[in-house]
């Protein structure tokens, strides 16, 4: 079962966010906990985490705003 990676609500008024930096590329075996991505927001950056170890499908593309709850990559 594929897991989905989506941007996460940072904070109460944030509605969207931009991928700043992917810390893996297509393809890479990750394991849970592992920084994939940089999110940053009009007030700061956060690294975000896998969910769960496995191959990771990157869909979201870097310097894009996106909605929260967007999916930007999955993980198998």
């Amino acid at each position: 079962m594929a897991h989905e990676v989506r941007i996460p609500k940072l904070g109460v008024a944030v509605e969207e966010a931009q991928i700043t930096e992917w810390q893996c590329s297509n393809g890479d075996d990750v394991e849970a906990g592992q920084v994939i991505y940089v999110l940053a927001t009009d007030k700061t950056e956060v690294e975000i985490e896998s969910p769960a170890a496995g191959v990771i499908t990157i869909i979201g593309e870097v310097e894009i705003d996106y909605p929260v709850g967007t999916i930007v990559a999955t993980i198998d």
